[in-house]
């Protein structure tokens, strides 16, 4: 038998299929240990024959096989090809995204417990032997424990003891260490509205693959996503639950573990090896029907899918800043088409793209226009900070929101304070010559924390000691400039001696349970006000939630960027959702210096539809996304002259497309990037603003052409963030 070999390399010279013998037994799908260039190295097999195209004497054999089953299904294969093909990536690393990582390196294992078992019948024990006997005792009481902690109470002589005498019995059990912690769910089937079960019969009858659901927050799209599951669960099959934030998978788990048990099974980057490997086996074996995670579930290794689920669809962290820089609603996508499974999308505020594809008949537009508690969405209070600074107001509270705060906490209900900054203050800067403190390795201010009384970098983690003195002119007077969630923490307690705040940022959820702690935390009231950033934005539902305040609204709108409306009009919408979902009406307090721009007119009416219409005319006429595609080309380096000879290599390679096809190139040119530098490495970028996909194959070749071991050179479209 020859199997069929793809060596996990992720390099372009050696992204091949390679031959070797196999035993009989071998299956595709399974991982292998092959020689290679002189050293033995791991591989995935693909396919295995009972015939090689090369002399029999020249193919040489498996090193070792790792894998007892296969590892990887067969879907695999068809999507590694439609992964490399769409991203330009080796087929390793297209391979990799279906294991992780520390399994894949041989990092991790499974783990396995010594119990002590209770064994019934008469053993006689000496007068002397009292540990015997307690340890006899408490073990008859409960049964059984962990062999470890018998021993650790009562001594393992003693066990032992009681072990060669047949009165307990040493049993070494596979455990899981994936039992995860879930915020609080009544786990009742709810009875659908009208509108839901509508919903539910157009996604499953409407033959289309793809059903976009625009519903406004609380309007019961959770229970349409657990409804559609449930479905695919009776019928034998498996489905994919997607979440945008790591946070949200402690509420989504709870729903998903009440309704289904252990059925439901959870990956994402914040398990440790050992929970992400129980969980994966769970799922790869079938003992699991239903992954939920954030992006990378997506490539959960589940059979027979019939739904895969995107909550919030509209959110950025569906797309991979990182190589392979892949989408996980194409993904999805694929996957849907290659099971003939129905893929779900909701959100409250769409993204342009997909609205326009659900406008244009090519998704099932499903729309949601009533919370499901028929109570009318949060009234939104405009505070304009202008007029609080003439009134001499200098603090980023706002008189209404103070007073709505107030009254808040009077009637034991609870709040939401958003700002999407963390830290004390944005800046540091020295009055007296205007120096503002940079990183040494990053193109990009410091921010002050004042709970470790330093400067943070937020690109690459770098700590540096707060300022005395100006580094450059030796002033004194050294201040901090903007708001971030530690100083806002800090102006409540003061405002609110009595109230009870905690904050949820990157510093505050550190630990696998730091999301889960906080949650729950509020969940249980045992806190007054939540203070976060972007990750309390979408999502979650506290019934105790009256009010939200929303403060510096209008920040996004000053990015210079295309979807700084749309992301404006999103992150309000979405923040103002998480008040009044129960029985009190929500009250929202928006704090900003522009008032009158249209975006926020829109997101105070909660009027979609007239956002929609005119962005997607503004897009239309000035030929940006989804009328268009933007590329960018990132060359990056630590040696910035060889960033920029590669760059200009880039851009002259380009310059002959466009001669060659003028018509397809609106815009071409070749410059910094915004953030210059980054954990030491120059940046450089060539933009560009085509009219279709079709020049897309040749900017990836070229892109790969000019790429070396020392100047890294790599295509994004519709980047995320143009930083």
């Amino acid at each position: 038998m020859f199997a069929q070999v793809i060596v996990d390399i992720a390099h372009s010279q050696v992204d091949k299929i390679f031959e070797y013998s196999c035993p009989d037994s071998l299956q595709a799908g399974c991982r292998v240990k092959v020689p290679f260039g002189g050293r033995t190295v791991d591989g995935f097999v693909i396919g295995v024959s009972q015939t090689s195209a090369y002399p029999a004497d020249k193919v040489k054999p498996v090193a070792q096989v790792l894998d007892e089953e296969p590892a990887l299904i067969a879907e695999c294969f068809t999507l590694m090809q439609s992964i490399c093909k769409r991203y330009r990536v080796p087929k390793a690393v297209a391979l990799r995204l279906f294991m992780p990582s520390e399994m894949r390196l041989g990092k991790v294992k499974e783990a396995f417990k010594r119990y002590a078992v209770y064994r019934n019948g008469e053993v006689k024990l000496s007068a002397s032997a009292k540990k015997q006997a307690e340890a006899l005792a408490y073990l008859k009481e409960q049964g059984e424990c962990e062999f470890a902690s018998l021993c650790t109470a009562y001594g393992r002589a003693a066990v032992n003891a009681l072990a060669e005498k047949g009165a307990l019995e040493i049993q070494t059990r596979k455990i899981n260490r994936g039992d995860f912690r879930v915020l609080p769910s009544d786990g009742q089937k709810k009875i659908l509205t009208p509108a839901q079960c509508a919903a539910l019969e157009s996604i499953e009858n409407c033959g289309k693959t793809v059903s976009l659901i625009h519903g406004v927050t609380g309007s019961g799209k959770t229970e349409i996503y657990l409804s559609v599951i449930a479905r695919e669960i009776l019928r034998g099959r498996t489905a994919i639950f997607l979440v945008p934030e790591i946070s949200l998978t402690p509420q989504m788990l709870s729903q998903l573990r009440a309704r289904f048990g252990g059925a439901a099974a959870i990956l994402h980057s914040g398990l440790s090896a050992g929970e992400k490997f129980d969980e994966w086996q769970r799922l790869r074996s079938g003992e699991a029907k239903i992954a939920i995670g954030a992006r990378s579930a997506v490539f959960a290794p589940l059979e027979n899918i019939g739904a895969i689920i995107i909550d919030e669809e509209h959110d950025s962290s569906y797309s991979s800043e990182s190589a392979p820089r892949y989408s996980a609603i194409e993904i999805a996508q694929m996957r849907a088409e290659y099971n003939g499974a129905k893929l779900v999308l909701g959100s409250a505020t769409p993204s342009v793209e997909s609205y326009v594809k659900a406008a244009e008949g090519r998704f099932n537009l499903i729309t949601l226009t009533e919370r499901i508690n028929k109570k009318p969405l949060p009234e939104i209070i405009i505070a304009d900070m202008r007029r609080e600074v003439k009134r001499g107001n200098n603090t980023s509270f706002s008189a209404a929101l103070r007073g709505e705060l107030e009254e808040t906490l009077k009637s034991g209900n609870q709040a939401i304070i958003f700002l999407n900054r963390r830290g004390y203050s944005r800046t540091v800067l020295c009055r007296d010559c205007g120096y503002v403190a940079k990183c040494e390795h990053c193109d990009v201010t410091l921010t002050y924390h004042s709970e470790d009384n330093c400067l943070k970098c937020h690109y690459c983690g770098a700590k540096y000691r707060m300022l005395e003195s100006c580094p450059e002119c030796g002033g004194r007077h050294v201040l901090y400039n903007g708001t971030g969630t530690q100083r806002v923490v800090s102006e409540l307690k003061t405002l609110f001696p009595s109230a009870r705040i905690i904050r949820m940022d990157n510093d505050t959820v550190s630990g696998k349970d730091g999301h889960y702690k906080i949650l729950k935390q509020f969940a249980d009231k045992k806190a007054d006000i939540l203070v976060g950033t972007q990750m309390i934005a979408k999502g979650h539902d506290f019934p105790a939630v009256t009010l939200v305040g929303i403060m510096d609204a209008d920040m996004s709108l000053h990015f210079s960027d295309y979807r700084s409306g749309e992301r404006t009009f999103q992150l309000i919408t979405q923040v103002a959702g998480r008040s009044g979902r129960a029985g009190e009406a929500g009250k929202v307090v928006l704090q900003t210096c522009s008032p009158e721009n249209y975006i926020l007119r829109y997101a105070t009416a909660y009027d979609y539809k007239g956002f929609f219409d005119n962005e997607n005319d503004l897009r239309r006429a000035t030929g940006f996304p989804p009328y268009s595609l933007i590329c960018r080309i990132m060359v990056t380096s630590e040696n910035g002259d060889a960033a920029l000879e590669t760059l200009k290599n880039v851009y002259f390679a380009i310059e002959e497309l466009r001669k060659r096809r003028p018509d397809e190139f609106i815009f071409l040119n070749k410059m910094h990037s915004p953030i210059k530098k980054i954990q030491n490495k120059m940046r450089y970028q060539v933009l560009m603003r085509l009219k279709s996909h079709s020049m897309l194959e040749r900017l990836y070749d070229i892109a790969v052409t000019n790429s070396s071991p020392s100047v890294l050179v790599y295509v994004e479209e519709n980047p995320v963030n143009l930083s």
